[in-house]
């Protein structure tokens, strides 16, 4: 079986984020970048399955510049066997994405594809779905557990109600939550062994698709900060308090 994992460079989860003076985006000069955390637990979770035996080839692809190259070092890094950069300098938005890389599953006959659940840039958690539509796949969302058999594999989802498991017959696509795994540490040896590994570059414009825009960003906000709560004692005390913001009349 062969493995498709897709990953996203996105401003490092630690990273102090500021807007553009635009306001309608978020500033990533001279920002820290890293490989998205739910894309580390997808790519993690395909080494976990290689290591099992049941996959023979992982393949890491990420869509953006020259920069991201170094996203994808890191991922031949903890593992995966080789690399695919879809190079563009303009922004793709999931649609576009889902589309690029169902062109590249086909191209790869790729049994699987794992990606996060969702980028913790844009949060949009949309492009797995699509692919799976576009694809025509079956779809396990949100995953927090994979258990593999001979005809397919069953994926424990995170819902709100709790926990639920599904089905799927391969080929399908996987996104996965927080709780499938924790990403493996990356040692020194295997960072030298990755600058050996192959990376494809291709741009673009060879897969021959409509990657324009869809949706228009007006604006990014700083989300305001919460009052501090307080405690009321009785039922009494809360009405009062509300009558006192105007909440009530």
């Amino acid at each position: 079986m062969k493995i498709l994992v897709a990953i996203k460079r996105v401003p490092d989860y630690k990273a102090v984020i500021r807007l553009k003076a635009d306001g309608v985006g978020i500033e990533t000069t001279n920002v820290k970048m890293s490989m998205n955390p739910f894309d580390e637990i997808a790519l993690e979770e395909a080494l976990r399955i290689k290591e099992k035996g049941i996959a023979s080839e992982i393949i890491a692809v990420t869509i953006g510049d020259d920069a991201s190259q170094e996203t994808l070092r890191t991922a031949l890094a903890m593992g995966a066997d080789r690399a695919v950069l879809i190079k563009t300098n303009q922004t793709i938005q999931p649609l576009a994405v889902a589309k690029l890389l169902a062109q590249l599953a086909k191209s790869e006959t790729v049994q699987l594809i794992l990606l996060g659940k969702q980028a913790i840039d844009t949060d949009d958690n949309q492009t797995g779905q699509m692919l799976a539509g576009l694809l025509n796949w079956g779809q396990g969302t949100f995953a927090s557990k994979l258990d593999f058999h001979d005809d397919g594999v069953s994926v424990t989802r995170e819902i709100d109600g709790g926990l639920e498991t599904i089905f799927l017959s391969l080929p399908a696509v996987i996104t996965s939550d927080l709780r499938l795994n924790e990403p493996r540490y990356i040692s020194l040896p295997n960072i030298v062994q990755a600058k050996k590994k192959n990376m494809e570059v291709l741009p673009l414009e060879t897969f021959n698709l409509d990657c324009s825009p869809r949706i228009s960003v007006l604006n990014v906000a700083i989300p305001e900060k919460r009052r501090a709560g307080k405690r009321v004692e009785n039922a009494a005390e809360l009405v009062n308090c509300l009558k006192h913001d105007k909440v009530l009349a």
